[in-house]
């Protein structure tokens, strides 16, 4: 039975998490502003948000991990597999929202979640990704990104990148609009085939790539002259969910 090591996973969340928001803290200029919270049915979390800095109009990184004795019905009738088990689930999160029309919002996550119960091996997967949502579309910016995206998974085999890309751009396709929510990324879930090792090291490698992905965009762009019109059509773009 190979081992699942929680606490590793959850010390690379936490440090994620922290590596992102230096990052960006630092091209912002801005400290983050931090919440640490609790959970009465089990666990907690670390928040972090900037808001009107100087790069970053509004941006959250956050950090969660949450437990419980057994999962809702709404969850094992899914996955009957998971009754009368308890279970954990982590993750590092972030949305993005800049202040210059011509950067790019992004969403990144990854998360870990497993459910045990004595005398049984666990059930666990991992799951995550990033995607761009651009308002004035840039191709160097978006190769860019999806190259990144790419190198991160080539090294767990060549079809790794162009199935979660396209798992990514049936994911946040929206279908009421009949419209793609930006250029994509890569999406995952339900990852759990290549050993808990491996796995692991995948989600590290998309997890560690985000910010290799968005950092040169956010320093290409970030003193793009623009006017009050083109804000207006970022605001707009915003709100098409």
């Amino acid at each position: 039975m190979q081992t699942i090591d929680k606490q590793r996973v959850k010390n690379y969340l936490l440090g994620l998490q922290d590596s992102i928001c230096n990052a960006l803290g630092q091209e912002d200029g801005s400290a983050w502003q931090e919440d640490n919270w609790t959970r009465p049915e089990g666990g907690g979390g670390r928040s972090r948000v900037i808001a009107d800095g100087k790069v970053i109009e509004k941006g959250g990184v956050n950090f969660s991990h949450v437990s419980g004795d057994q999962l809702p019905a709404s969850a094992t009738q899914t996955r009957p597999e998971l009754a009368g088990r308890s279970f954990e689930a982590m993750g590092a999160s972030l949305v993005i929202h800049p202040h210059n029309p011509y950067m790019p919002t992004s969403h990144a996550n990854v998360r870990f979640f497993i459910a045990e119960k004595d005398g049984e091996d666990p059930v666990w997967w991992f799951g995550g990704g990033y995607d761009l949502t651009p308002y004035y579309g840039s191709e160097e910016d978006c190769q860019h990104w999806h190259r990144t995206a790419k190198n991160a998974c080539d090294p767990f085999g060549e079809d790794m990148y162009p199935r979660l890309k396209k798992q990514c751009d049936k994911y946040f396709y929206l279908r009421h609009r009949n419209e793609p929510r930006g250029v994509g990324g890569v999406f995952f879930d339900d990852f759990n085939q290549l050993g808990f090792e491996q796995s692991f090291a995948f989600m590290q490698a998309v997890g560690s790539s985000y910010i290799n992905a968005y950092l040169p965009i956010i320093e290409k762009r970030k003193n793009t002259p623009f006017t009050q019109q083109q804000k207006d059509f970022q605001l707009y773009r915003r709100g098409r969910y």
